[in-house]
């Protein structure tokens, strides 16, 4: 799916967040957004799920203008957003029973999204009785399994230590792989933003302004960015942090 923002402005009262932001997102492609907090990024995921409404201008997802949410356009946030009072697989089965799948065509089906996210055996569990990883997991296969063509990502593994959220950026990869979709991820994890992503946006502070944009070579890439350290300090440059004071692995802005 592509995604196109034609002029867009977007204020709440008084507050400026967004104003004449002109950006097109190919298909296919993973673009991370990464800025500091308050400077637009969420909004611009929230206009191209059809959460929100820009104030002018227009937001088009293949052409045409986004006015209201649709199963193609999936908001995954930093909250996993669980409904505790449902098992893991009722809770990933949601997502097509919304779409009329009967239900146990969707079990069958979530019970398949479970394994790919390695919690095999854990379908009756309700969310308080796993860890906060495997919550994640569960949130991710509720993502992917009504096959969305645009995934819309808002930090999701912000929350996270850095191991789990790591483990949980393999499988994220491996997800987009396997499917393909046009993926925003808003981010404040350089690292991550340059693990997974095709380009980097690195926004200025409020309105939502392009500083800069990265575009990395597709290739098999681990979790040792050594090859991308120009690519890493010039970012952290453009947002007022010095690299050589931050280690590889801690590259994080702050929520």
């Amino acid at each position: 799916m592509k995604l196109s923002f034609n002029a867009v402005a977007k204020r709440f009262g008084g507050l400026r967040v967004i104003d004449d932001f002109t950006h097109e997102f190919a298909e296919g492609e993973l673009v991370a957004l990464v800025g500091p907090s308050g400077c637009g990024k969420s909004t611009l995921l929230h206009l191209a799920a059809g959460l929100e409404a820009p104030t002018s201008g227009a937001v088009l997802a293949d052409g045409r203008q986004v006015r209201g949410p649709h199963p193609e356009r999936t908001l995954m946030f930093q909250e996993n957003a669980l409904f505790p009072w449902l098992t893991l697989a009722q809770n990933i089965a949601l997502a097509l029973e919304f779409q009329k799948v009967d239900r146990r065509t969707a079990r069958a089906r979530a019970l398949r999204w479970l394994s790919k996210v390695s919690l095999d055996g854990f379908a009756d569990y309700y969310p308080h009785q796993v860890s906060g990883g495997m919550r994640q997991r569960a949130a991710l296969a509720r993502a992917f399994i009504a096959e969305p063509r645009a995934l819309l990502l808002d930090e999701p593994f912000g929350a996270l230590d850095a191991l789990t959220r790591m483990t949980l950026q393999d499988a994220l990869r491996d997800l987009i792989r396997e499917q393909a979709p046009t993926v925003l991820l808003v981010t404040h994890d350089v690292d991550e933003a340059i693990f997974l992503a095709d380009h980097i946006l690195v926004f200025g502070p409020r309105p939502a302004a392009v500083l800069k944009a990265f575009s990395l070579e597709r290739r098999e890439r681990t979790h040792d960015l050594t090859g991308f350290s120009n690519v890493r300090s010039e970012i952290l440059r453009l947002l007022g942090i010095e690299a050589e004071q931050i280690e590889p692995s801690l590259t994080s802005l702050g929520a």
